[in-house]
């Protein structure tokens, strides 16, 4: 298959009219899968009510069927043709943060969406994207977009176009490049079919944002409990994954750079994941510095590109630090953590 590249600058004016954007609005309505920006990260795109449309999203990334799919709007008024309720808090959460990093989990209709793209669960996971392509590409095509991170399954998930490129060139209709995204790491996903709202995945929205609005939010008991079944789009398996094994380092810096130098006595090459602050400390094979520890938001934003560049760089093994575990380190150390597949050293 002949992967498209469609170009848009996502600051011009009229984007629905866009001939590249009109031309992927094209191909979604004719049940091909598009690549799109997020503000979070890029979304591998197909028609939501397609059974057909949504095979192609999981043959092309090579995702297990049973994991549900976010679906894309870019209208409000379109959640009644397949949400059943919208409760008061979910209304709340909408009019403070839609369009933005926030995928929120109804009761859906049944017989409507494709069974494929919510796992056959009687719930669906939606989410309105602050991008303004991808807004664009939703209006124009009309349709719910079911749209996962464009990434092969366990891969860290795209910021740039090239990154999709580098997973599914030739397995996808095309790409609609729309630049880097901003957030970096994927929405937060609540749960809005219960009294108290439950987070499911920590991302771009915060839980002291959340409960600003709402008052008490729960958290997945699956968080911290990796016995517990997660329940959001994307938790379920391991994700985020360079191709050498990432370990998480608990400790100073100093302890860190002996784990390194055991590693490169064993003749292995060794990546660093770390910030700006510490790059020049580190000594090894490759040192990577993921944004800036005193602004986490720096991280998430460069997480995902620094964990596949280290893919270039050849290395054996990756060490990477951690991050305080709270607002939107919460999403950054959720991440590194299924990267490393639960792989903690401590001092």
């Amino acid at each position: 298959m002949n992967t498209n590249i469609w170009i848009v600058d996502k600051y011009v004016d009229n984007l629905e009219n866009n001939p590249q954007v009109v031309d992927a609005a094209n191909s979604l309505r004719k049940n091909e899968v598009v690549a799109l920006p997020t503000e979070t990260v890029y979304g591998l795109g197909g028609n939501a009510e397609s059974d057909e449309a949504v095979a192609k999203i999981f043959a092309a990334k090579g995702r297990p069927g049973d994991n549900p799919l976010i679906i894309h709007i870019a209208d409000r008024n379109q959640l009644s043709r397949f949400v059943t309720e919208v409760p008061e808090k979910a209304v709340a959460l909408m009019d403070t943060f839609w369009p933005g990093p926030l995928t929120l989990i109804f009761k859906k209709k049944a017989g409507v969406l494709s069974e494929k793209a919510t796992a056959g669960l009687d719930t669906v996971a939606v989410r309105m994207p602050d991008h303004p392509v991808a807004l664009a590409l939703l209006k124009t095509c009309g349709l719910p977009i079911a749209a996962p991170s464009a990434n092969s399954s366990g891969k860290p998930s795209p910021t740039k176009a090239e990154h999709v490129l580098d997973d599914l060139n030739g397995k996808i209709a095309g790409v609609l490049d729309g630049g880097t995204t901003g957030v970096g790491v994927e929405s937060t996903v609540v749960d809005c079919t219960a009294e108290i709202p439950v987070i499911l995945r920590p991302g771009g929205v915060t839980k002291e944002q959340l409960e600003a609005v709402v008052g008490e939010v729960h958290e997945d008991a699956a968080l911290k409990d990796q016995s517990q079944r997660p329940k959001a789009p994307g938790m379920k398996y391991t994700h985020y994954a360079p191709n050498a094994p990432l370990y998480m380092v608990a400790g100073p810096k100093e302890f860190l750079q002996t784990l390194v130098i055991e590693k490169e006595q064993e003749g292995l090459r060794v990546g660093v994941l770390t910030t700006e602050e510490n790059r020049s400390f580190y000594k090894a094979d490759l040192v990577l510095a993921c944004g800036r520890r005193a602004e986490l938001e720096t991280v998430a934003a460069s997480l995902y590109d620094t964990l596949r560049s280290f893919n270039q760089g050849h290395v054996d093994i990756i060490f990477s630090e951690i991050f305080p575990n709270e607002g939107v380190g919460h999403a950054i150390m959720n991440r590194l953590d299924k990267a490393a597949g639960h792989k903690l050293i401590t001092e």
